[in-house]
């Protein structure tokens, strides 16, 4: 039940007194009644760097509007059904930026996939120890409008009961990949294997409160012999769902842990599933009108579904897996969600997972290419030994974004001043597609965020922390020029633990805010000249 070595012990539990120990902080750096306290040091890091930005947009199309999401940038964790990461309105130019925070919880929090009604009200999920939280917040002040509570994961209970604590920090599921229907309902699937579509709603005394539309149970599917407080010791398989997004039918699919692939028809209710024997599948997917792009940890694939809605492969493409999992990733695979992208909407693109360095892949869309000539290029990126990213790149036109997020596990790598090797780097496509080339690197060091790109004003936005000699986990949020890799600004947006990102990521929301799930909640950063 629990670890059987004294170091492993030591280490659960130096974890769970960090985590205690963010609540416990320096008296002169309390904060209002809702902000996340920040821990010592803050005033003896600097605040503000750099110079404000001027906007210059990003020429290119946007990816196509999917029929059944909010528009794009309002929709998922990603911005759009291609994993774009793009935003089409600007985030802040570094013009005096201001930092709001809420904590949600002392003990965990953390809000990371947030999503814009159709009001610019923002939509999330928060995890803390007791379960994930639904919300609903204020855009501007982060005050919680609605909030639902949804089942508490099996890794939280393992973690607590086992004193393993990683069980959590590499668990993508229970609700974490969400997206936002076109109707502002979000859909999501819970840790008891169901997809629930739950709706928003204004009572006539003002207040607001959330709703389950639809209810679609995939048990008879996804074994779900789960470790719970009430069953410690399961005897069966438990395979969480990882992921939902829909196609341009309006089919929701659905991907789980241990390689199933499955679709719901909110019509019928009729679910239809495949597994991918021996294949495993930690990261969201992505959706065009041409099929579903999902990667495993061994390859990455094609689906269109059959008449009856059963998930059927249109290619499949193997890649370098590597021989183990590297510190930053989550499995032995690809830790990014498929790229959708290209000028003439040609191209997905993945990395790998190659021992010494990884590589940026892409790879021909079409149905019909030949197996030999799908590959378009294969990129090594950052330092030999080094080089790992669990997070989505950056598409626009034909040129990608990636960043190292090697040595970080959890919210725990990086105490008392340490931080990783880093590194960002942009990979164009030629326009003959007859290869690829780096147009510039960077060092900054971004340990774990999914960045974002305004195309409006063509910044891009990091969540950076750099070493620090006195030990201070000083955490800033960083603009980057798309065109230069120049670092423009940083703001600080607190210290501690409670300020990690822990893989949460950037958005950008239609009022020029930019957000960041951290640790203990979430935090807003924007423009006041």
């Amino acid at each position: 039940m629990f670890p059987s070595s004294r170091r492993a012990r030591a280490r659960a539990l130096t974890l769970a007194l960090t985590l205690c120990g963010t609540a416990l902080l320096t008296p002169g750096a309390a904060a209002s009644a809702g902000e996340i306290p920040k821990a010592p040091g803050h005033r003896l890091v600097s605040d503000y760097e750099g110079a404000p930005a001027t906007a210059s947009p990003v020429p290119g199309q946007a990816p196509p509007q999917h029929p059944f999401l909010a528009p794009n940038g309002r929709s998922t964790m990603h911005a759009d059904a291609a994993g774009s990461a793009t935003y089409p309105y600007s985030g802040p130019l570094g013009r005096g930026p201001e930092v709001r925070s809420e904590q949600i919880a002392p003990l965990g929090g953390e809000c990371a996939t947030a999503t814009f009604d159709s009001a610019g009200r923002l939509i999330t999920v928060c995890g803390t120890f007791t379960g994930f939280l639904l919300k609903l917040l204020d855009p501007r002040t982060l005050d919680t409008l609605a909030e639902y509570k949804l089942p508490q994961r099996s890794s939280t209970v393992e973690a607590i009961t086992r004193l393993d604590f990683s069980k959590i920090f590499k668990d993508t599921s229970g609700g974490a990949y969400f997206y936002l229907d076109n109707r502002d309902r979000v859909v999501l699937a819970d840790s008891r294997q169901h997809i629930l579509r739950i709706a928003h709603e204004q009572a006539a005394d003002g207040s607001w409160h959330f709703a389950v539309d639809n209810d679609w149970d995939l048990t008879g599917q996804v074994p779900h012999d789960c470790v719970s407080w009430t069953n410690l010791f399961p005897s069966g398989i438990c395979d969480p769902v990882t992921s939902v997004m829909p196609d341009w039918q309006g089919r929701v699919w659905w991907v789980t842990r241990l390689g199933r692939v499955g679709t719901v028809d909110p019509g019928t209710s009729v679910i239809r599933s495949v597994q991918l024997m021996g294949e495993e599948i930690q990261n969201s997917f992505s959706v065009a009108e041409d099929g579903v792009s999902i990667v495993s940890d061994h390859a990455l694939y094609s689906f269109a579904a059959s008449s009856d809605g059963t998930p059927q492969v249109q290619w499949r493409q193997t890649y370098d897996r590597g021989t183990g999992t590297k510190p930053g990733s989550v499995n032995q695979g690809s830790g990014t969600t498929p790229d959708l992208f290209g000028d003439g909407d040609d191209y997905v693109a993945i990395t790998d997972n190659a021992d010494d360095r990884m590589n940026v892949l892409v790879y021909r869309r079409a149905v019909g290419v030949p197996a030999d000539r799908r590959l378009v290029c294969k990129v090594p990126v950052f330092g030999s030994g080094a080089s790992t990213t669990d997070n989505s790149m950056i598409s626009r036109g034909n040129s990608l974004v990636v960043e190292n997020n090697y040595g970080y596990e959890n919210v725990t790598s990086l105490l008392l001043g340490k931080s990783v090797v880093g590194g960002v780097a942009r990979i164009d496509v030629r326009a003959d597609g007859s290869g690829c080339d780096t147009v510039w690197q960077s060092a900054v060091r971004s340990p774990s965020t999914v960045p974002k790109l305004s195309t409006a004003n063509g910044l891009l936005y990091f969540y950076e922390k750099e070493p620090n000699s006195l030990g201070i986990d000083a955490w800033y949020l960083t603009a980057v020029d798309f065109r230069t890799g120049e670092r423009r600004w940083k703001k600080l947006t607190g210290t501690g633990p409670s300020y990690d990102n822990n893989w949460a990521p950037v958005t950008i929301g239609p009022d020029g805010t930019a957000y960041v799930g951290v640790f203990n909640g979430i935090v807003a950063v924007r423009d006041t000249a």
